[in-house]
């Protein structure tokens, strides 16, 4: 029997993996996949080209500690800051310039004021200053367990200017209301909100205007791009736990998770069983209820489980291209590259909140909202000499369509109105296109395991946020009787994106159960 199985080979679950290895375990994790990393892997998709299967920019896991924690450095992993970290383009013939949002704050702010005026750029650096400190908070309860002392420590110290009260109620209120309150021109407003957007939810949700504070993190340190791609993450994580000790088995889906005497049995499809006294499912939460469904638990409780946590009506789709040149936005200054980092192809909210409604009809985006990166701009390693790698997420898209509609059917020709929505801004562009993949929800979803094609496994709402992800009884990273389990990954908080915070708390919570089980048998001697 070894002591730990991990359950998928997500980013978050090998943070878990590592840490346990580190604290001396024998960890194997399990993987469905032939490639390891989950949504944080990069494959050739092109001839010559590394293309990010998921996730592109990092954002979060650089202000979490856990890179150097786990020296990840010695084991290849290195970043780029992504600077400028985002572009707001105009549309072509406006007459304005786009804004530009550097890691510098002043030069950001200059760039604010050519395109929206001089009383947005005093609010703009009001809105870093005030929120900059909020989302550093935010971030330090993202370090463990959504406790409720947690949250309080997290927060303490905080200025509340007008008092607790009025800053809890800014945290709660959307992200549209916080816009409002700092900001005249719509262009900046949708700029911000559709990066606050990319957690999930539509700025209009109540809770989601920490989701924009998060822009003013930025200013400290920006989303960075791993070398070689976003698997180069996962392929250090890998490399580091491999070093102490612990092995990785890929292309064998665990099938089945059965408490077995003191310990766990885990079943692959190959027929395979792996006994442990723990298991760290790094899966997908509905996914891991169907594996103790298999294993004999309680399934009425399982049913309710399943009945209780929302995965939402999907949220967007992909489209990634080769391309023989980067996108060229007649709206950038002249001596500034501006695709180092998230291209904001919004220009008006409205947008974004009829591509939100129609999704929750089942209906396809009247214009769809559009997000760039082109980081081979950055890194030439992801591409042959002379080519470049774009890659267009579109928010939001339904995993359900109305009617009898397939995405079979309609994928290649909404990839051509994503690819419109930049050649819109960007004249030209659609020209140098060399090869194309088109991904909808149902092929996310087939691909890697992302139910309904939500790549942030359910709903970021506030209802499944801190201690209420997924549920409030499955938020500890424990499940109720089932002692040894424990969850890991999106499902989990703090949610989705890039951080390896769940599995860094995953792992300290079956490190302290160990720790105070060993305690116990002792105190009985």
């Amino acid at each position: 029997m070894i002591d730990a199985v991990v359950v998928g080979s997500g980013h978050n679950a090998l943070v878990s993996a590592c840490y346990l290895a580190r604290a001396g375990w024998s960890v194997e994790v399990l993987e469905r996949d032939t490639v390891i990393g989950g949504a944080v892997s990069t494959v050739e998709r092109f001839p010559g080209h590394r293309v990010d299967r998921g996730s592109s920019a990092h954002i979060m896991i650089r202000h979490t500690g856990i890179v150097e924690d786990l020296e990840l450095a010695d084991h290849g992993l290195r970043y780029l800051d992504c600077d400028p970290w985002a572009f707001a383009p105009t549309p072509a013939g406006s007459g304005r310039p786009g804004i530009v949002f550097h890691r510098d704050l002043d030069r950001t702010c200059r760039s604010v004021a050519e395109s929206c005026g001089t009383a947005d750029a005093h609010a703009y650096r009001r809105f870093v200053a005030d929120w900059g400190p909020r989302t550093a908070s935010v971030m330090r309860s993202f370090g463990g367990p959504p406790t409720g002392g947690r949250l309080v420590r997290s927060f303490w110290g905080l200025d509340t200017g007008a008092g607790a009260a009025a800053l809890s109620r800014e945290f709660l209120s959307s992200g549209d209301a916080l816009l409002d309150n700092y900001f005249d021109d719509e262009r900046l407003k949708a700029a911000l909100a559709w990066f606050g957007a990319q957690s999930g939810p539509p700025m209009s949700e109540p809770g989601t205007a920490p989701m924009v504070g998060f822009a003013a993190l930025m200013h400290t340190l920006p989303p960075g791009r791993a070398v070689g791609g976003s698997g180069a993450l996962t392929a250090a994580l890998a490399s580091r736990l491999t070093a102490d000790g612990g092995t990785v088995a890929l292309g064998d889906a665990v099938v089945e998770l059965r408490r077995s005497g003191n310990g766990w049995l885990s079943r692959t499809e190959s027929g395979r069983e792996v006994r442990s006294r723990v298991v760290v499912a790094g899966c997908h939460i509905l996914t891991t209820l169907d594996l103790l469904d298999r294993g004999g638990h309680d399934r009425a409780q399982l049913d309710d489980w399943r009945r209780r946590i929302r995965v939402g009506p999907g949220i967007g789709m992909v489209v990634r291209l080769a391309t023989d040149a980067l996108p060229a936005y007649p709206s950038a200054p002249d001596d500034e590259t501006v695709t180092s980092g998230l291209q904001l192809l919004v220009s008006d909210r409205a947008q974004l909140r009829l591509a939100h409604g129609s999704a929750l009809a089942g209906e396809l985006p009247p214009t769809p909202a559009v997000l760039a990166m082109s980081f081979s701009g950055i890194d030439p390693s992801l591409s042959p000499p002379g080519e470049h790698q774009v890659t267009l997420w579109s928010q939001w898209h339904p995993y359900q369509l109305s009617g009898d509609r397939r995405w079979a059917d309609l994928a290649e020709t909404e990839g051509d109105r994503v690819v419109a929505e930049i050649e819109r801004l960007a004249p030209g562009f659609a020209g140098s296109v060399r090869h194309r993949l088109v991904q909808s929800p149902v092929d996310i979803e087939s691909e890697m395991g992302l139910i309904g094609g939500n790549v942030m496994h359910v709903e970021m709402s506030l209802d499944q946020m801190f201690m209420w992800r997924p549920l409030p009884e499955l938020s500890g990273h424990r499940v109720p009787d089932a002692a040894g389990l424990y969850l890991t990954g999106a499902s989990t908080h703090p949610g989705g994106g890039v951080s390896g915070a769940s599995g860094r708390s995953a792992a300290s919570v079956a490190l302290s159960d160990a720790k105070f089980g060993r305690l116990r048998r002792a105190l009985r001697r």
